[in-house]
C-alpha cells in the first residue's frame, strides 16, 4: 500500500510539523504512568522531525473523555512530562490550541492537550479538521493503534494538510502487516487464541482463505472441539457458534489446510491460582472438567507447526497462561515462535503480555502496537486513516 514516508521528506526546516501519536499509556489512581512502551515508540518521529529543523507539535487521545472538556483524568500533563523526560528538553502542553495563536520555533516540542476532548474530534468534523490542517505545514499520522477510526485527527486533517504522510511506526506497522498478509512466505501459521469465537468470527473467516495452518486456543479451540463432537464439560464455549467452526474447518480442507486440535488438554474444576491442574487426553475430558490449557503433547505439535513455517501471525494465547499450571501450551508456543527462522508478527494486548511474561520480544519478527487496528487489518478490512494516506500519495 503506497503512502508517503515522513523519512521522505528531507525540507523540514523551518516546518511546522503536527503529529498524530498513539499516547494512550496506563496510569495508576494517581496519575502516574504505569507503562511507557506507546510513548518511547512515538519517539523516532519526533526525533526525526526536530533533527530536520522542524517545529513539532504531537497530540493524542488519553480514554474516553467527554468532548468539550479536559478533566482531571483526560489531560496529557504526565505525558508531556515523561515526553519531556525521554526527549531531555521541555514539552509544554498546551490547551485550548485549534484556533491556534501560539508560538512555536524551530526544534521546540509542544503537546497539544488530549485531542478527543474536542468537540468533533470522533465525528471526524470536517470544521475541526480544516482548523487542525491550518496549523502545520506536513501532517503526520504515527498513531498506528487508532488508525482503524475516522476521526478527525486521524483522518480529516489528512485530507486538508499541505502535506500527509505516515511517521515512523505507522510506516513500520503498514510493511510488516502487508509482509504477513499481502505477500508471506509459506507455510503461513496464524495462531489465533482468546476466549470467544464471536469475538473474533471475522478474523478466523479471512484468515481461513489465506493461511496454510491456523492454530485456535483458548475458548475459541473449545468450540472448534464442540464442532469436532469432543465433549469439553463446563469449559467456556460458544456452542451457538459450532456451525461456523464448521464452516471455517471446510474452508481450510477444502484448500488443503488445516485446523490442528489438542488431542490432550489440562482441566481443573476451577479457573484460579489454586486450582489443581490435571493432564488428560481430550477424550476423557469429564462432565465438570474446564479445558483451561492445551496438553504438552498438543503444545509439542503445534510447536513443530511453527517451526516449519514460513510467516507467523499471532493474536492471543492457547491456555490461561497467566496462571502456572495453565501456562505450559502459550510457554511452548512462545518458545517455539522465538526461535523459529519464520517472519513472526505479533499484536494484541493478551499476547504483548504473553511475551513480557516469557521475555521473547527480541525474537518476535515484528509487534504490533495496534489493538483494534491489527484485528480489522487481520480481518482484512480497509483502516480509514491509512486509506486517506493512501490517496494523498504522490
Amino acid at each position: 500500500m503506497p503512502v508517503k514516508k515522513l523519512t521522505d521528506l528531507r525540507e523540514l526546516s523551518g516546518k511546522r510539523v503536527f503529529i498524530r501519536a498513539d499516547l494512550n499509556v496506563p496510569q495508576d489512581e494517581a496519575g502516574n504512568i504505569t507503562e511507557d512502551t506507546r510513548i518511547k515508540a512515538s519517539l523516532p518521529s519526533i526525533q526525526y522531525a526536530l533533527a530536520q529543523g522542524a517545529a513539532v507539535m504531537a497530540t493524542s487521545h488519553l480514554g474516553r473523555p467527554a468532548e468539550g472538556r479536559v478533566g482531571p483524568e483526560d489531560t496529557l500533563s504526565p505525558i508531556a512530562v515523561r515526553l519531556s523526560q525521554l526527549l531531555q528538553k521541555p514539552v509544554r502542553l498546551l490547551r485550548d490550541w485549534v484556533a491556534g495563536g501560539f508560538t512555536l520555533m524551530p526544534g521546540e516540542v509542544v503537546l497539544l492537550e488530549n485531542c478527543r476532548c474536542n468537540v468533533g474530534e470522533k465525528k471526524d468534523s470536517e470544521e475541526l479538521a480544516r482548523k487542525m490542517a491550518a496549523l502545520c505545514d506536513v501532517y503526520v499520522n504515527d498513531a498506528f493503534g487508532a488508525a482503524h477510526r475516522a476521526e478527525a485527527t486521524t483522518h480529516g486533517i489528512a485530507r486538508f494538510a499541505p502535506v500527509a504522510c505516515a511517521g515512523i511506526l505507522m510506516s513500520a506497522e503498514i510493511d510488516a502487516l502487508s509482509r504477513a498478509l499481502r505477500a508471506p512466505a509459506r507455510p503461513l501459521v496464524a495462531v489465533v487464541g482468546g476466549a470467544k469465537v464471536s469475538s473474533k468470527l471475522t478474523i478466523l473467516r479471512s484468515l481461513a482463505e489465506k493461511v496454510d495452518q491456523l492454530i485456535v486456543g483458548g475458548g475459541i479451540a473449545n468450540t472448534f472441539l464442540l464442532a469436532s463432537g469432543k465433549r469439553i464439560g463446563e469449559s467456556l464455549a460458544e456452542p451457538d457458534l459450532v456451525k461456523e467452526a464448521h464452516v471455517i474447518m471446510d474452508v481450510m480442507r477444502a484448500r488443503g489446510a488445516d485446523v490442528p486440535l489438542p488431542v490432550d488438554v489440562v482441566v481443573a474444576d476451577e479457573v484460579s491460582a489454586l486450582a489443581r491442574a490435571n493432564k488428560i487426553s481430550v477424550d476423557e475430558v469429564g462432565p465438570h472438567d474446564r479445558i483451561l490449557d492445551v496438553g504438552p503433547k498438543s503444545a509439542a505439535h503445534l510447536a513443530q507447526i511453527v517451526a516449519h513455517a514460513g510467516a507467523i501471525v499471532w493474536n492471543g494465547p492457547v491456555g490461561v497462561f497467566e496462571y502456572a499450571q495453565f501456562a505450559g501450551g502459550t510457554k511452548m508456543l512462545a518458545s517455539a515462535i522465538a526461535h523459529s527462522q519464520a517472519f513472526s508478527i505479533a499484536g494484541g494486548g493478551d499476547t504483548l503480555a504473553a511475551i513480557a511474561k516469557f521475555n521473547i520480544a527480541s525474537d518476535v519478527g515484528y509487534i504490533s502496537t495496534g489493538g483494534g487496528a491489527f484485528l480489522e487489518f487481520l480481518e482484512g478490512k480497509t483502516l480509514p486513516a491509512i486509506e486517506v494516506l493512501e490517496a494523498r500519495f504522490s
